[in-house]
């Protein structure tokens, strides 16, 4: 007989008894989502710093850069997952400050690292474009990593599957809210504990931004211009999380119209009509030569 457990991984036979979401000091809980976040904060950094001198740029400035990047990169990763779930906030204002219980959206914290970037760039005087090639090595790689938050937190998973990675979690520690009626339709008892059985969506898309992460360190050498780094990422991720966005159950909504696919859409299309473009006008400059 199965005993009750926190999390498994039913067909890898991967099992974790006991997964907290938090950790305390004294009678204060430190939540592991903030934890897991800030390791990736850091070890994006890293790479950046890494990426810069490794470009001969002045690393100094990305260390500058980092902090204004940060910060409202979080706040426009809040801001963009309050605007589009307001439901849940409408009835209790001092929610949004409450960071622990998990929302951060990433496109918003995508567009705030990029806006701040511009500014940045504009104020310093150096190539945005050449910063955002740099960076973004560093911003897939907090994206990898900040993922697991996710999953300590039992969100942003995926419908009822009973594929390769399903993973069972307990029904008690998940937000009612993003249980589907499918989901519920297949909900199991295993020790007198209700489970349901989903999509490790986080995994996915933790899996592929690997992914990603390892063709653009590949690929930075061949670009042909200055930005293409950047413009391969908004294609690479964009197309995985299109997809991804399209098993999870917690989507955020203009109507009934998913607001992270629309814009997966958007970038992937826009990222690689003007890669083309710029490919197709370097051609044609070479073959005036």
């Amino acid at each position: 007989m199965v005993s009750a457990f926190s999390i498994r991984f039913v067909h890898l036979g991967i099992t974790i008894e006991h997964l907290a979401k938090a950790f305390y000091i004294g009678t204060f809980p430190i939540a592991y989502y903030g934890v897991i976040i800030l390791i990736g904060v850091i070890a994006g950094s890293k790479v950046a710093f890494w990426e810069a001198k490794k470009t001969g740029q002045e690393e100094e400035m990305y260390f500058d850069f980092a902090f204004f990047a940060v910060l409202f990169s979080i706040i426009g990763a809040r801001i963009y997952y309050v605007v589009f779930d307001w439901e849940l906030y409408k009835e209790n204002i001092w929610q949004i400050f409450n960071f622990r219980a998990g929302g951060l959206a990433i496109y918003g914290g995508i567009i705030g690292a990029i806006l701040t970037l511009l500014v940045f760039a504009k104020k310093r005087k150096v190539s945005a474009w050449l910063m955002m090639d740099t960076g973004v090595l560093g911003l897939i790689t907090g994206q990898i990593i900040g993922r697991w938050g996710n999953f300590v937190n039992r969100e942003a998973f995926g419908g009822y599957t009973d594929g390769i990675f399903a993973m069972q979690l307990k029904r008690s520690e998940v937000y009612p809210w993003y249980i589907t009626e499918e989901i519920a339709n297949h909900v199991l008892l295993i020790d007198g504990v209700e489970y349901i059985q989903v999509h490790p969506t986080f995994l996915y898309e933790s899996l592929w931004n690997l992914g990603v992460l390892i063709f653009l360190l590949v690929f930075r050498r061949k670009k042909k211009f200055t930005g293409e780094v950047f413009l391969w990422y908004l294609i690479g991720y964009g197309v995985g999380r299109f997809w991804i966005e399209g098993l999870r159950t917690d989507q955020l909504l203009i109507g009934n119209l998913p607001v992270s696919q629309m814009l997966s859409a958007f970038l992937v299309i826009g990222a690689l009509g003007y890669l083309i473009w710029r490919r197709l006008e370097l051609n044609g400059k070479k073959n005036k030569y």
